[in-house]
């Protein structure tokens, strides 16, 4: 058996490169503070910033693409790794309260996988 603090090391070794593999979200708010969120492959960044308490994302539909009130602004660096916009998600960012850009997309249509860690949305000033 292991002495306790061998273990306790080891194991400690153990999760943070279980925590290095994930993927990782920034969110920049308006005023340029920026929240890094650990999102696993598979999960919107809706879900992601619900879990983890980015307040400036509203979401009210919860991230199922009813409300356009996660719309966010993808730095330019990430645009080209993102599936192209869905019919729906381009008529809905039609409707979000600041004027969509080139690089507008809705959190909830953001799904993260690897190619994705480090991706960096700013949120605007108003969602709804």
């Amino acid at each position: 058996m292991f002495p306790r603090s061998s273990r306790n090391k080891k194991g400690r070794t153990l999760r943070i490169r279980e925590r290095e593999r994930m993927p990782v979200a920034i969110f920049v708010n308006a005023a340029g503070a920026r929240q890094e969120v650990d999102v696993p492959n598979g999960v919107n960044l809706v879900e992601a910033a619900i879990d983890k308490g980015v307040q400036e994302l509203a979401a009210i539909c919860g991230g199922y693409l009813q409300c356009a009130t996660c719309h966010v602004f993808v730095e330019e660096d990430f645009l080209n790794r993102l599936p192209p916009r869905s019919v729906d998600e381009d008529s809905m960012l039609d409707s979000t309260a600041e004027p969509r850009r080139e690089n507008s997309r809705l959190a909830c249509q953001i799904v993260m996988n690897d190619t994705l860690t480090g991706i960096v949305v700013h949120m605007p000033d108003r969602q709804m």
